[in-house]
Formats: C-alpha cells, sequence, structure tokens
C-alpha cells in the first residue's frame, strides 16, 4: 500500500491521528479533514497515499493486528505462573505499546455496523475470532497460592472484573493528555501497588 512509501515519521503521524479520529467517532462519523490536518498533511497529500477513508480504515484493521501480535501476544510470557505477575507483565507491554500507538486498543475493539459492507465484513471477522483475553490470562497458573478457603474461580473472576475496572481508571487519566507528558513511571508504580494489594486479599500470608 502507498501508505507505506511515507517517511516513518510522517506516517506513523498518519497512522495516530486515524486511529483516535474513528476510536472517537466510529467509522462513519470520523473525518478524513480532521486526520489530515492532525496528521500534519493536505487532504490532497494524503489521498495520495491512501485511496479513501475505507481503505485507510481497513490498513489500519490489519497495522493494529499486526502489532499488537508482535508486541503484545507474542512477548507475553506465558510460563509465569503467578497470575498478579503475569498480568503485570500485560500491563507493561500495553503501556510500551500506547507510547507509540496511544489509541491502538480503543481502535482493536471497535465493533459496529457501518455503511461500507467491507468495514462491516472485516468487523465480523474481528467479533467472530472472540476475546479470548480471560482465558489466555488465567490459563495455567498456580493456584496453590490463594487462600484455601477461597473459591480460586471466584478469585479469578474479581481479579479479572477488578483489572477492567482498574485498566478503565488508568485510560481516563491517560486520555485528553499530551503524549509527551503521561506519567508512565507514576502508572507504573500504581500498578506495583494494586497488585501488592490484590496479593494480600486473595494470597496465603
Amino acid at each position: 500500500m502507498m501508505i507505506e512509501k511515507l517517511e516513518k515519521e510522517r506516517r506513523l503521524l498518519l497512522i495516530n491521528a486515524a486511529l483516535e479520529e474513528f476510536s472517537v467517532k466510529g467509522y462513519d462519523k470520523a473525518s478524513t479533514n480532521s486526520i489530515a490536518k492532525e496528521a500534519g498533511l493536505s487532504k490532497a497529500l494524503m489521498f495520495h497515499y491512501v485511496k479513501n477513508k475505507e481503505a485507510l480504515f481497513l490498513y489500519l484493521v490489519d497495522y493494529c493486528t499486526e502489532r499488537i501480535n508482535k508486541d503484545y501476544t507474542q512477548k507475553m510470557n506465558n510460563n509465569e505462573k503467578d497470575i498478579f505477575e503475569r498480568l503485570k507483565q500485560s500491563y507493561l507491554l500495553q503501556i510500551e505499546l500506547r507510547k507509540t500507538y496511544p489509541w491502538i486498543f480503543e481502535f482493536n475493539e471497535l465493533a459496529a455496523v457501518t455503511k461500507s459492507e467491507p468495514i462491516n465484513e472485516k468487523l465480523r471477522e474481528k467479533t467472530a475470532q472472540g476475546n479470548g483475553c480471560f482465558e489466555e490470562l488465567f490459563e495455567s497458573i498456580d493456584e496453590t497460592k490463594f487462600c484455601q478457603e477461597l473459591s480460586v474461580e471466584r478469585c479469578k473472576e474479581l481479579i479479572f472484573w477488578s483489572n477492567i475496572g482498574f485498566t478503565e481508571q488508568q485510560l481516563l487519566k491517560i486520555k485528553g493528555t499530551e503524549r509527551g507528558t503521561i506519567d508512565y513511571d507514576g502508572i507504573i508504580q500504581e500498578i506495583d501497588q494494586y497488585f501488592t494489594d490484590l496479593k494480600t486479599i486473595f494470597y496465603k500470608a
């Protein structure tokens, strides 16, 4: 695709501008004018590298899938059996990806019917793949660390939903903040404290 011929920094600006616009407004309401402006390109130049909005969206679906697979999924060390260490690892990998692509996970979660059938087909494919997040994170963990009087399966559910809430809380802090001013070290400190607290609740003393 022609977009790959853009120099790296300019291509990254375009990708991130498009990820944010599509994530916030959805495909149909997303504005190519806004994307081009945010990327520092004229609309004519942008369409020299991407045929139209539909082509840009379809490119991003494949691009984000590849990046998440390479820089998140494949880097997860599933030999780590402590669930909290595994979850922490997941957070740290997500943070590294967000440093480069702040809206990548929000874009990847898009699932809506649009006025474009090729887009709808892509979104159906993503939905059909399902979300194996729970199964992947909690597979083959060391269950002997949990307090004996607690139900391990219930613990897993509570940790999973607590994790979702904590993630949303962190995202609220990040959204609307200039990328260069986000206190990632502070976020990592909060993550460490969060998992320390959870261990005192669910693990044996």
